[in-house]
């Protein structure tokens, strides 16, 4: 028997708004992990170049307003609420809002398409300890990973075909596609760095590229602890040494522009294209991308009334409930500042 959901929970990172947000901001974010402390100055200084304020907030925003346009478009019709993993609108928030409205059975569409701890997992610890310290919670269910839907492929491929468009000459293009990188005794506990791979041979083959590469950013470990490589300004230093002039990068890793997309990627990365005269063009994330949007709805749809589950490439749809086992806690789960 199908179940009935009466709502959907949107599941973020969260992210400052204004200056004074940015320290309570990043200490919720790095608390209890061992990230240097020069680290947390480094990233908060990248807010300030900002005036504090994360664009995934307003993104959401974005979203929520598309996918409410989706739905009442094609049903289903049921509310939705919002709730971030790090700052306001916090998860229990949004769960007490919920419980209050009377809802009974939800579902969560969380803003990271892969699996990991810190990208799947720890989210559904955290609606799960939100959901109990607001008492009698509404059941929350999360959607399945979506990182291989044609949908979300489709986005992230027009968005680099569009990237590509700035270039008068396309033939000599090279494509890198970033994710957050995450310490390889995490990778070794999840499918995190294969599904990449596999969204990233999708996407490049719907975009029409044969010469692309998966790189990571944003590592925020200590330098003695191995984390998944090769890091975008190491891969970027490579394509101009191998006589690369002419570079598109593609964030799959993210679905919207998280801090790191703005800082690491548009200000870093290409300081370091443009020192070295390679011409670079981002692509953008999913964002509010018609066919991302839909594809919600279609993860919706598949939940509620048994609707085909739909999934491009060579591993299948993902399970709707994880294993016990899957996505372990590693004493490495230091993943992230966004």
């Amino acid at each position: 028997m199908l179940e009935v959901y009466d709502a959907l929970l949107l599941v973020s990172f969260g992210g400052p708004e204004g200056m004074k947000d940015v320290e309570p901001f990043l200490h919720n974010v790095l608390a209890g992990r061992n990230v240097p402390a020069q680290r947390m100055k480094e990233v908060a200084h990248h807010y300030e170049l900002f005036n504090g304020v994360s664009p995934i907030n307003q993104q959401n925003r974005n979203l929520i307003k598309a996918l409410r346009h989706e739905l009442d478009l094609h049903g289903p019709n049921i509310p939705i609420y919002w709730g971030n993993r790090n700052w306001h609108p916090f998860l229990a928030e949004a769960i007490s809002q919920m419980q209050n409205d009377g809802v009974k059975n939800a579902l969560a569409f969380v803003t990271s398409a892969y699996s990991s701890y810190s990208s799947c997992r720890q989210y559904r610890e955290n609606i799960a300890c939100a959901a109990q310290a607001a008492g009698v919670a509404p059941n929350i269910e999360k959607i399945r990973p979506y990182f291989n839907h044609p949908k979300f492929v489709e986005a992230n491929a027009e968005r680099v075909k569009s990237a590509l468009a700035s270039f008068e000459n396309r033939d000599d293009v090279c494509l890198a596609f970033t994710a957050h990188s995450i310490p390889e005794s995490m990778a070794q506990g999840c499918d995190y760095e294969c599904q990449l791979s596999e969204t990233a041979r999708l996407v490049a083959a719907c975009a029409g590229f044969q010469n692309w590469k998966l790189c990571f950013q944003s590592r925020s470990g200590p330098p003695t602890q191995p984390w998944l490589e090769p890091d975008i300004c190491t891969y970027i230093q490579q394509c101009h040494d191998q006589g690369v002039r002419n570079l598109v990068i593609a964030p799959i890793g993210f679905v919207s522009d998280h801090m790191e997309v703005i800082y690491d990627l548009d200000t870093q990365a290409q300081q370091l294209c443009q020192k070295l005269g390679i011409l670079m063009a981002r692509a953008g994330t999913a964002g509010t991308h018609p066919a991302f949007v839909t594809m919600i709805r279609n993860l919706i749809e598949e939940r509620m009334y048994d609707r085909p589950r739909l999934a491009a490439g060579q591993l299948g749809a993902s399970k709707d409930l994880c294993d016990s086992q899957c996505c372990p806690l590693t004493s490495a789960a230091e993943t992230g500042i966004r």
